[in-house]
């Protein structure tokens, strides 16, 4: 059986595939349109997972959409009767609803001359969320948490899963919802395009919590597992908050209102430089999210007992929070699949269905190489083409044979101070780059955070750079580490490593690493070991392969990437490129510069 998932018409559209059960293929579309977060119908992530498994529309058996506007009527009503909201509001939705109705129209266009003979499907959006956190996990009987902005009417819920069956037994419904808080205040702060509450994440640890307590007006706590918000600090229930998924980047009108600058302050301007202020209210408001996660954990723990823990939905992926859930609560092991937000509900609408329809059980997702990979030919082809201009600009290309020598001539490398571009097999799902799609440097670096903003990234400087670290060593470097393929928890650097890791270690002591197993990614995991025995150091720096854009999805894209940036190396599957040249100009400094906390009185850590 043949089931297509998808996740449309909102951002992070993408598509899933799936093969009696098991995953054949899962792409985000933002890596082929190359506009971050692309919202809209994913076409050519269809096209790709089609390629993947050398079939065609007509064979497949299922469609299947992370939304279901069926769902929730009464309570809509209910909402709509009770509160009269501004009616563009209503008429908005009734639109978007419409919309999301269309997929054999998309699927038409999308693929003319085929006939789709299948199903269209749909699975509630939370549902689909649990789907893809449980299925996949390890876990045979596990509490499960969905948790984000909204879909389908509803913000949160949680159950349990056991074996092939999910089981709902709470939500929170529009228009109370965590992840809308979290992104208000994100927006607040400054951090207005999508998707930026991992900028807060990062400021948070510069700060303290001094606002917390004006902060617990905004979002009260309720009995078993509830919460609520002020919605007088909100517009998202009683006005239009447009999102525009038409042709590229999605965007949201502000979400707050003028009383949460009463009470908070003016809010912070975009490019305006951060003060201590900024600092405080985002540690306050990380602080607030880990206080209402923390209270609805307890009661899950309550109700079922279960040491294990899977979690899905947008919340999930704030890995500050993720880091400190096994010592505020009683849950021993906890499971975040690599594409835990919106994107990752077209493996979950899938998955729903695959066990709905009494499929056996889907195998564990131990790692996250879903995308579009490339092989020697292709590459070679891409090299020999343009290997006259390389050399013209002082470029030296290497061949290797075999992945031993790579990984150690690689490592040494690494180890010298060089920035290396990473290519190599099929591309991660999800947000994170893990090892494929990847900028590497020396973890033992302090002046990695410069050189790399200098070189490539060009991002704010309060955020922090990741470890790839060997699974076999990683308790020796990280505190309360369990496995953590997919970079999903930020953990404490123990005291004594510190100061031999400063590139990966944040101000406040944390890191946010990768375990990476042998059996996994054999090729990563020897690069990784050849840098260990080089060096004495079980991991290297992992940032993804990008510069301000979608992670590089093609061996063109990279080359142009390691073109147009200072990178020193690229290495393309099993061809290397070395600048010897001199390297392109450097940028002229962005107003992220101007975001360090340094310049405020703060370590600036990395």
């Amino acid at each position: 059986m043949i089931i297509l998932g998808v996740n449309a018409y909102h951002a992070d559209a993408a598509a899933c595939l799936l093969g009696n059960g098991q995953i054949i293929a899962a792409v985000e579309e933002e890596r082929f349109r190359r506009i971050k977060h692309w919202a809209g119908f994913p076409s050519q992530a269809i096209a790709y997972c089609l390629r993947q498994a050398g079939i065609g529309l007509e064979d497949v058996d299922h469609v299947v959409l992370n939304s279901d506007p069926r769902v929730h009527r009464l309570e809509r009503l209910a909402y709509l009767l009770r509160h009269r909201p501004d009616l563009t509001l209503v008429l908005d939705r009734v639109r978007n609803r419409h919309k999301r109705l269309s997929v054999m129209d998309e699927l038409t266009a999308a693929f003319p001359g085929e006939r789709f003979k299948g199903s269209v499907r749909r699975v509630e959006h939370h549902q689909a969320h649990l789907a893809s956190a449980y299925f996949v996990s390890p876990f045979e009987e596990a509490a499960i948490l969905s948790l984000d902005g909204f879909g389908d009417f509803s913000s949160t819920a949680w159950g349990i899963g056991r074996g092939t069956q999910i089981e709902i037994d709470n939500r929170i419904l529009f228009p109370h919802s965590l992840g809308l808080f979290y992104q208000a205040l994100t927006q607040y702060l400054g951090f207005v395009q999508y998707g930026d509450e991992y900028k807060v994440m990062g400021l948070a640890s510069y700060g303290r919590p001094v606002f917390l307590d004006r902060l617990r007006r905004v979002v009260r706590l309720e009995a078993a597992g509830r919460f609520a918000l002020d919605l007088g600090y909100f517009r998202h229930h009683r006005e239009k908050i447009s999102l525009d998924w038409q042709g590229g980047a999605p965007v949201f009108a502000s979400l707050y209102s003028g009383a949460l600058e009463e009470l908070l302050g003016p809010a912070r301007a975009p490019g305006e430089a951060l003060t201590k202020r900024h600092h405080d209210i985002a540690s306050s408001v990380q602080a607030l999210y880990e206080e209402v996660l923390g209270h609805i954990l307890q009661t899950i723990w309550d109700k079922y007992r279960l040491p294990d823990l899977a979690m899905a939905g947008g919340c999930a992926l704030n890995s500050v929070a993720n880091g400190k859930i096994r010592r505020m609560t009683a849950f021993r092991r906890i499971y975040v699949q690599p594409s835990a937000g919106d994107a990752g509900g077209a493996l979950g609408s899938a998955l729903a269905l695959w066990h709905g329809l009494g499929g056996r059980r889907t195998p564990v997702m131990e790692h996250a190489q879903w995308g579009p990979g490339y092989d020697r030919n292709e590459i070679g082809r891409l090299v020999e083409t343009e290997a006259a201009d390389l050399q013209a600009m002082g470029c030296s290309i290497r061949h290797f044979a075999d992945d031993g020598e790579l990984c150690q001539v690689t490592a040494a490398a690494i180890a010298a101070g060089n920035v290396v571009g990473w290519f190599d097999g099929r591309m991660e799902w999800g947000p994170r780059a893990l090892g494929n799609r990847s900028i590497l440097c020396d973890p033992r670096r302090a002046d990695v955070k410069h050189l790399l903003n200098d070189k490539i990234k060009r991002r704010e400087s309060f955020r922090p750079f990741a470890p790839s670290v060997l699974a076999e060593h990683a308790s020796q470097w990280f505190e309360d580490i369990d496995e953590v393929p997919f970079m999903t928890e930020v953990l404490a650097v123990r005291p004594d490593k510190r100061a031999i890791v400063p590139a990966i270690t944040h101000v406040d002591g944390t890191g946010r690493p990768q375990t990476v197993q042998r059996h996994t990614n054999p090729t990563y995991h020897g690069l990784i070991t050849a840098f260990f025995e080089q060096t004495g150091v079980p991991m290297v720096l992992n940032t993804s392969f990008n510069e301000n854009e979608p992670i590089v999805c093609t061996p063109r894209q990279a080359l142009d990437c390691f073109l147009r940036t200072r990178m020193d190396i690229l290495v393309l599957g099993h061809v290397m490129i070395e600048r010897n040249g001199p390297a392109p100009p450097v940028a002229t400094t962005s107003a992220a510069d101007s975001h360090s906390p340094a310049s405020h009185g703060h370590v600036a850590g990395s």
